[in-house]
């Protein structure tokens, strides 16, 4: 017999789900949890003596007991001996004790209470929600089978979470009754559970059978190891892997190994951009090809995969919306018994076949695939991350494999960061003014509070335009009580032509105070008067390290890697690293005869040095560079302003024709269109043709991410150090770490602007077959600061001046 565990909440959402889809009925936000909570608290204390409170339920339920049970007046049979026994649990809210009168005569039953908090209005309410009333259920047969009752009551609480009003429901219950509705939802069950558990015996041996796809490379056993003694370990392990190590199948491999042999339950592979999800569902493809089975899902953002021209998710704007609930579980069995590469045309087919959404369905998929590859934001975001994975209380069975790394610190702080604007406040006041007086009246505490946080960051002649801010509990309080009656208008005025406009302020307002709780020593709270005058307050996490190793303990293991993880002590600090976690350089396995570096002395994108000289300096770089052998360059500039005077100069001294710009406006067919001409005329530029020159910004979109092979690509020019611009932010950055001991002006400006370099370098060699040139255009990249953050295969790096440019990239191509 194959045994599972679940819990009853999980069980009856998951099969007695109905109805449809509705973005215009209110569910109880993440920001109202800790509120209700406390309701449930208080409501429990009122009880009297005979109620007890959280009270743990466990009970294993086979198909072997069912042969003797009556379902329907006539036996139930189980041909299959093969059963499964299905362990469920929970927790219940409340249970009463039996009340009798001084004769023994029962004068109220044993009592099961269920606790619910809602913004609905309770004299509205005709009976309670099903799937609730099922909750209690499950526990009333749980406790009647434990206590040997005949009959059982079901109190079901519902407490408003703005007026704290309650009301019940009751219905009593005979054990009979509870046990051949019980039983018939298990039955339902087992069928998934036996689908689960079959496909885990095929992927299983699949996976023992499995060996590497390739010869390793050169340190590429190694790293697989050590990925796998991370997993087992239970650790995170920190990994710089060059360009050419092979890390996305040195990470998958052994993730993949280590499901099979039952240390981990599935592998979340969690990536920033498109093109890498693409890379590791290739990976599973190539292995697939040698006899692996693997259930894997490429989750794909609502915006993109929604059919509907807007995105309205609800029964009368969307056909798929509609009904959804009562139709998905029928579309999940077909494609997870059809398929096992659930890409986005795979699931769309099956959506339009099924008539459900979409998104939904790819989320429920997920609960059953192998491996998962997926936006950062699916386990980090506090509003996006999956519940079903990884809500409190769920077992840590997942492996996280974190690709491109390095782009998870600002991910990070921008996900647990928050904003309030003061004009946004006035603005919804002036549009409800005529509809709900005690919405205005909150409105009005709310922007009183701002005010006051205004009047104390006027700016003076002495200060910078933003101020800390010590205190802002009053603000807050003031916040608290104004999201409740938010959300009491969205829950109990439907329709009302104001719905759109109070439902994505109160989305502001519910982050705002979520990230609030959050708040540790970690973050800055400042208050910020912008050009126009408008007020923020801002709830900065300037380290994001505690939330994003909060988010990683939900796992067993989490690797993270990158091409440019350096220097690895500011990423392992700010990533969230234990002490007893591990760091792996990798080293790189391209011939350094391959690839030319160079540092170009005379030029600098210093703001004290910027003008007409210089511009005209760099654009001769680029040309004497570019002229040695004709091909495909990128130039990367620190902005876009100085990627425009440089062409300027480049154009008063030659032609511009082979000049390709970046702008900051490209759609996603420009972009495509860009790529494409590099591709297209990579080998097959003629002697006597001009090169072709792409000018970028450096940390956008060509600088990273884009693999452009062989001769698709040769050269990198990249022109400046990187260091982002002087900002708010960035100077808030820098006082914080200097306040703790640190170098701030490094955590602020230097690191984070070296690892873009090193991004935009490394676009260069893709392929062992590669061969290309890499300049750096600023002499600052000869100091010792920046010295010490070069990659160890950079240091055969040659000095070059405008008049020795050409003889020594000459020498290079030549040779």
């Amino acid at each position: 017999m194959r045994t599972v565990q679940t819990s009853v909440r999980s069980l009856v959402e998951f099969l007695l789900r109905e109805g449809d889809i509705d973005n215009r009925r209110v569910h109880d936000a993440a920001s109202a949890m800790q509120e209700g909570s406390r309701l449930h608290r208080k409501i429990q204390k009122a009880q009297g003596s005979d109620y007890h409170a959280e009270v743990p339920l466990s009970y294993t339920w086979s198909e072997d007991s069912l042969k003797t049970i009556e379902v329907a007046s006539s036996p139930e049979v189980i041909p299959d001996t093969d059963t499964v026994s299905i362990t469920v649990d929970g927790r219940a809210d409340g249970i009463i004790d039996a009340h009798t009168d001084a004769s023994g005569n029962i004068l109220s039953p044993v009592t099961i209470d269920e606790i619910k908090g809602t913004y609905r209005h309770l004299d509205k309410m005709e009976a309670p929600e099903n799937v609730h009333l099922a909750q209690a259920k499950c526990y009333a047969y749980i406790y009647s089978h434990m206590q040997g009752l005949n009959s059982i009551r079901i109190r079901m609480t519902y407490v408003n979470m703005d007026s704290e009003a309650i009301r019940y429901f009751e219905s009593d219950h005979t054990f009979h009754e509870l046990s051949l509705w019980f039983n018939s939802l298990m039955t339902q069950y087992a069928r998934w559970v036996r689908l689960e558990l079959d496909w885990r015996d095929t992927r299983d041996l699949s996976i023992h059978e499995l060996d590497f796809p390739y010869e390793y490379r050169t340190g590429q056993k190694e790293l697989v190891t050590h990925v796998y003694h991370t997993i087992v370990h239970g650790r995170k392990l920190f990994l710089e892997a060059p360009t050419g190590t092979g890390k996305t199948i040195a990470t998958v491999f052994p993730a993949i190994k280590a499901v099979g042999e039952g240390k981990a339950r599935r592998i979340f592979y969690l990536t920033a951009k498109t093109v890498t999800r693409t890379v590791a569902s290739d990976t599973v493809k190539l292995m697939r090809d040698s006899g692996l089975k693997l259930k894997s899902i490429v989750l794909t953002a609502k915006d993109k995969i929604c059919f509907m021209d807007e995105r309205t998710c609800n029964p009368e704007a969307c056909p798929y919306a509609c009904g959804h609930f009562d139709r998905v579980n029928e579309a999940l069995y077909a494609i997870l018994n059809e398929a096992m590469d659930y890409t986005r045309e795979t699931i769309e087919e099956y959506s339009r076949r099924y008539m459900v959404c979409p998104f939904e369905l790819a989320l429920d998929i997920s609960l059953f695939a192998d491996m998962v590859i997926c936006d950062y934001n699916y386990l980090f975001d506090p509003h996006v991350y999956l519940k079903r994975f990884f809500a409190e209380g769920k077992a840590a069975d997942s492996i996280f494999l974190i690709d491109e790394a390095h782009n998870l610190v600002d991910r990070g702080r921008s996900m647990y960061s928050a904003t309030f604007c003061k004009e946004d406040v006035l603005a919804l006041k002036k549009s409800v003014k005529v509809y709900d007086t005690t919405l205005v009246k909150r409105l009005d505490a709310a922007n009183r509070e701002l005010l006051a946080l205004k009047r104390d960051c006027m700016p003076t002649s002495d200060r910078h335009r933003y101020r800390v801010l010590d205190d802002i509990s009053a603000f807050i309080r003031a916040t608290e009580r104004l999201y409740d009656r938010l959300l009491d208008y969205l829950e109990n005025h439907d329709p009302s032509p104001l719905r759109d406009e109070i439902l994505e302020f109160s989305f502001v307002v519910s982050h705002f105070l979520y990230i609030y709780e959050l708040m540790d020593d970690k973050y800055v709270t400042y208050g910020f008067i912008d050009d126009n005058g408008e007020f923020d307050v801002r709830l900065y996490c300037v380290d994001p390290s505690n939330n994003l190793r909060d988010c990683m303990k939900r796992g067993i293991a989490s690797i993270l890697f990158s091409a440019t993880l350096l220097p690895i002590r500011y990423f392992k600090s700010l990533l969230g690293a234990d002490l007893e976690d591990y760091e792996v350089y990798a080293e790189s396995t391209f011939d350094p005869d391959r690839r030319g570096l160079y540092l170009a002395d005379g030029v600098t994108t210093k703001y004290s040095e910027r003008g007409d000289t210089q511009y005209t300096s760099i654009a001769r770089y680029i040309h004497d560079i570019v002229s040695v052998k004709r091909g495909n360059y990128m130039v990367f500039f620190p902005s876009y302003s100085f990627l425009s005077n440089v062409y300027t100069a480049y154009g008063a001294l030659y032609s511009t024709e082979c000049i390709r710009c970046q702008n900051d406006h490209m759609s996603e067919e420009e972009r495509e269109q860009f790529l494409e001409e590099f591709k297209s005329t990579g080998g097959n530029i003629r002697a006597n043709a001009d090169s072709l020159i792409g000018f970028c910004v450096l940390g956008g979109i060509f600088s990273e991410g884009i693999d452009l092979q062989g001769e698709s690509l040769i050269g990198s020019i990249i022109v400046g150090t990187g260091i982002p611009m002087v900002c708010d932010e960035n100077e808030i950055i820098r006082d914080f770490f200097d306040s703790r001991g640190e170098n701030g002006m490094k955590y602020a400006y230097i690191y984070p602007g070296f690892n873009k370099v090193l991004q935009a370098a490394g676009r260069v060699i893709r392929t062992h077959d590669d061969t290309g040139i890499v300049a750096l255009l600023d002499y600052r990249f000869g100091y010792s600061s920046y010295r010490e953050l070069y990659p160890r295969e950079w240091q055969d790096v040659r000095r070059i001046t405008l008049k020795s440019a050409s003889a020594e990239l000459m020498r290079f191509w030549e040779a």
